[in-house]
């Protein structure tokens, strides 16, 4: 059997909650320099990665920063933290339901992201809890959209994540949601709705495409209805992409203050925390894969288009 071969640790710190980028150089690399590895790889554009190399920015797995005369090294390692982006805080904060030393349950506020990604790098919930909980190690079993509110689950240790992001993986957790919108006496509910979802990579909208094997299902009840609203609980059985905004949209009951479903709007200035997106992860249950203990969490945040329509609708949202 053939092992992988060991990658060492990374000798920079995280900044603010964010790892480092770890660069493999390829085995097969024909290169002089590591240096024009780099320039050739990162299209950092003009005189970029000659400026992080002469600061000493990008460093060997010994912590010694990298020469620009450096020899490429076949299967060498190489770290550098990338210039972090001006980001828009995001006004609320994400609290902590429950921890132990093997995962951490957040409730999050809408508008943080997850993980890092794009433009949104220390506003989101890895990054803060990292650094508020002091957990280098935190990391994320799954993934809930920037624009939804509720439960997150986040393991410890780095081992254990994997046996976490299986119970997402082999649908082992049961995942609750509630969402607001418009009601629909002659909408039959509750209802199981099943569809085959496609997400194209670089589309902010997700799209059902009919008459195909359906690779989504989502149940839809009607939990309550308050004149011309009502409190909707969605459980979904899969996990793709934006499906139970989809689903809702489909029904004709798109979630109030959804940007996409079922027309793709404008983009919203960054700082504009207005009219949140009424869906929010409400439980999870599962049986821990580490302890064996039974775990159902539930979010004490509330929609604010349900208990407070008249705030949520006006300028100053609040979680």
């Amino acid at each position: 059997m053939t092992r992988k071969p060991r990658i060492p640790p990374s000798p920079l710190p995280q900044r603010r909650g964010v790892d480092p980028v770890r660069v493999k150089l390829p085995v097969d690399g024909a290169w002089e320099t590591v240096r024009d590895h780099l320039v050739a790889r990162l299209k950092a554009g003009p005189g970029v990665i000659d400026g992080m190399l002469r600061d000493g920015r990008i460093v060997g797995a010994d912590g010694v920063p990298v020469t620009a005369d450096a020899p490429y090294a076949p299967g060498a390692f190489v770290w550098f933290h990338r210039d972090l982006p001006d980001e828009v805080p995001v006004p609320y904060d994400i609290d902590v339901v429950y921890r132990d030393e093997h995962i951490v349950v957040a409730d999050k506020p809408h508008f943080l992201a997850t993980t890092p990604r794009g433009s949104h790098v220390t506003e989101t919930a890895l990054a803060r809890l990292r650094t508020e909980l002091d957990l280098p190690t935190l990391g994320a079993a799954h993934r809930l959209d920037r624009l939804t509110a509720g439960l997150i689950l986040f393991t410890v240790r780095p081992a254990e994540r994997g046996a976490y992001q299986t119970l997402f993986g082999e649908r082992r957790v049961r995942k609750e949601y509630e969402a607001v919108a418009a009601y629909d006496p002659a909408t039959e509910l509750p209802r199981t709705v099943r569809s085959h979802i496609v997400k194209e990579r670089g589309v902010i909208a997700a799209y059902e495409v009919p008459g195909a094997e359906p690779n989504s299902e989502s149940e839809i009840q009607l939990a309550e209805h308050n004149g011309e609203l009502a409190r909707y609980l969605l459980t979904p059985h899969t996990g793709r992409t934006h499906q139970l905004r989809l689903h809702m949209s489909t029904l004709g009951l798109p979630i109030l203050g959804d940007p996409i479903y079922p027309v793709v709007r404008g983009p919203v200035p960054p700082d504009d925390f207005r009219r949140p997106l009424q869906l929010l992860s409400r439980v999870l249950e599962f049986t821990d894969p580490v302890t064996g203990a039974e775990h159902r969490f539930v979010s004490a945040r509330e929609l604010d288009a349900w208990t407070a329509y008249d705030t949520w609708q006006g300028s100053d949202a609040r979680q």
